[in-house]
């Protein structure tokens, strides 16, 4: 807390520890929103900008890190809207299910793991279930990455989304059950 009271003084190097602390969250947390790593990078950045623009209007009635998971939460829908508008009014190519074409995933592959066949064949699952969490709908989606992805607790995601402990609960539930559909489809058995 020294860091964001020093930080809504005006100093500069207090919102650096903070970007420190918080990026690697953040940005999981928009990959794991949008499914394209260049785009939640850009949007992890404008989150951070929106977050020092108004620091001084952070009240510690919430977490700070409720407060910035928040901003970067609604910054990855405002671009997942603003990217669907766009490929329908360019005729961008959209798939079967009504997605916008998935690129520029982030691959965490193994060094230790010399067959070229395993890691292809672990890229093309991570590349399944990346695209089966982002063909969910953005309110299944954001809870189901705030729950079984990040970790956060029920009463986090309450304060997050700003949403009864029942919603997150039940959302939560049918984000699992279409996400385990989605997967018997595309991959099989589970």
């Amino acid at each position: 807390m020294e860091f964001v009271l020093a930080c809504q003084k005006g100093d500069t190097e207090a919102f650096d520890v903070l970007v420190e602390r918080h990026q690697k969250k953040m940005l999981n947390i928009a990959y794991r929103m949008m499914g394209d790593y260049d785009e939640s990078c850009d949007v992890t950045q404008e989150a951070f900008l929106a977050a020092y623009k108004s620091i001084k209007k952070f009240k510690a009635e919430a977490k700070f890190s409720t407060w910035l998971y928040r901003i970067v939460v609604n910054y990855s829908k405002n671009r997942l809207k603003q990217l669907r508008s766009k490929a329908r009014r360019e005729f961008v190519s959209i798939d079967d299910s009504g997605e916008i074409k998935v690129e520029g995933i982030l691959y965490q592959s193994s060094v230790n793991d010399a067959n070229p066949g395993a890691q292809m064949e672990r890229r093309e699952r991570e590349e399944q279930v990346q695209k089966c969490i982002t063909s969910l709908d953005e309110e299944y989606r954001e809870v189901l990455v705030l729950r079984d992805i990040q970790g956060f607790s029920y009463e986090e995601i309450m304060d997050i989304l700003k949403i009864p402990d029942g919603t997150v609960k039940s959302r939560l539930s049918r984000a699992r059950n279409a996400l385990k559909d989605c997967l018997v489809r595309v991959i099989g058995d589970l």
